[in-house]
């Protein structure tokens, strides 16, 4: 068969897929993949644009591997299999009147891969996905299968968490859950530069905040959601607007002149330079998953990086500065973010609060240029790729952006020997292992 990611960016043939529904059939395919000497990665939704799923050889298709196993409403831990996407964890998470504390604005990944390629929502005080696990079950590449938690193989769950596949097969998260609550969204457009003068203000002072700016407009669009009690009356978008301003601006016709500028590119500027006008305050409350996540049908590419929050300024500046001078234009918005540090050995804000600043391009639309660009002003930074988004770097530049970089290779080399789990896309980011080096 053929396997594509979501955004087309990878193709890949293997020769053997399997498709378990339980942590020993798992172990089964694992340990099948080990003894004929070959390597093994696990599929999720695709949803990475890099080639971190991809293989030639086998692949576990977790997509059948789905569901909640355990709940324990007093402690707030809800253990879910691998392959639950974070759409279907929400909604049941809604129904036992829990929640993610923090979500990124994409629900289509699997918990699984959403972890493991450190995805992210917005926060000053809040980590990614991956501060929100409290327990793993993985699946070593000897079939066996173990546990870890901060009390239980802790170096493992520090590196397990943003692991890229690289360890082993996660079978199961545990997340750490809070108690459902309502977020109260504000979105509107603001001149750009009186954005960027109260960016510090912001950041503090609202739950969540972001932005993002299209790269030939005046304006940015501007996010700020924060917490409303639960005594507070939800006023959610009606049917009939969130139809017409979610749908039929952001996708369809979003989308059309997406279209209409590939096709000509010389008007891309002009489009872009009225696309932020396009879009009108709203104002609105709703449980928070239904409030973090928007639903997106346009294609794109992207890459993101993460930079230390202070120097967030000086690099939003000098992309702006470099944009006007590429030979082709840019059809997509710039996204900005924000997290608190964490201390997971690979995660992008490990030991530093963070800001991450994503660049699109529209699908099928010239973006080398730019991303190279981009990737030259955020690397002078000290910026760290998401892991699941396109980049160039390999693990020597890595090396020197993570202080346990050489710990999570000990511990992979160790769990590893024969690199299993490796493929193309880890041999690069991380360097071969054992005897494929």
């Amino acid at each position: 068969m053929t396997w594509r990611n979501w955004a087309g960016t990878v193709h890949a043939h293997p020769r053997a897929v399997h498709r378990p529904r339980s942590t020993e059939e798992i172990a089964d395919a694992v340990t099948n993949a080990a003894r004929g000497g070959e390597r093994i990665r696990a599929w999720g939704s695709g949803h990475s644009f890099t080639a971190a799923a991809a293989t030639d050889e086998h692949a576990i298709d977790l997509t059948a591997y789905t569901g909640v196993t355990d709940v324990d409403m007093h402690a707030g831990l809800v253990t879910v299999r691998a392959g639950t996407t974070l759409r279907e964890l929400t909604t049941i998470l809604d129904a036992l009147g829990l929640a993610m504390v923090n979500l990124g604005d994409i629900d289509a990944q699997t918990i699984a891969g959403a972890i493991s390629t450190g995805t992210h929502g917005t926060g000053a005080s809040l980590g990614g996905l991956a501060t929100q696990v409290a327990a793993l079950e993985l699946v070593l590449s000897d079939g066996s299968v173990v546990g870890c938690s901060p009390a239980e193989r802790p170096d493992l769950f520090q590196a397990a968490r943003v692991g890229l596949g690289a360890l082993g097969v996660i079978s199961t998260v545990t997340l750490r859950c809070v108690p459902a609550f309502t977020l109260e969204a504000s979105e509107r457009p603001e001149p750009l530069e009186d954005v960027l003068d109260g960016l510090d203000e912001d950041i503090s002072g609202n739950d969540h905040f972001e932005f993002y700016w299209f790269p030939y407009g005046r304006n940015a669009v501007v996010k700020r959601n924060n917490r409303i009690s639960g005594s507070q009356r939800s006023r959610p978008l009606g049917p009939v607007r969130e139809f017409v301003e979610y749908e039929l601006v952001e996708n369809r016709a979003f989308g059309a002149l997406c279209r209409l500028g590939r096709a000509v590119p010389a008007l891309v500027r002009p489009i872009g330079a009225v696309t932020d006008r396009m879009l009108s305050e709203r104002r609105y409350s709703d449980r928070s998953h239904r409030v973090f996540v928007s639903r997106r049908s346009v294609p794109f590419v992207e890459s993101e990086y993460a930079i230390p929050r202070a120097a967030l300024g000086n690099v939003l500046a000098e992309l702006r500065a470099v944009v006007p001078l590429l030979r082709d234009p840019i059809a997509f918005p710039v996204e900005v973010r924000v997290a608190a540090a964490d201390d997971i050995w690979l995660s992008t804000a490990y030991q530093r609060d963070s800001a991450y600043i994503a660049v699109h391009q529209y699908a099928g639309m010239p973006y080398r240029e730019y991303f190279a660009a981009f990737e030259a002003i955020v690397s002078a930074a000290g910026g760290r790729p998401h892991w699941g988004k396109l980049h160039s770097l390999d693990a020597d530049a890595l090396r020197e952006r993570y202080p346990r970089f050489d710990d999570f290779r000990e511990l992979r080399q160790h769990l590893d020997p024969d690199g299993v789990f490796s493929n193309a896309y880890t041999d690069r980011v991380l360097g071969p292992v054992g005897s494929r080096r």
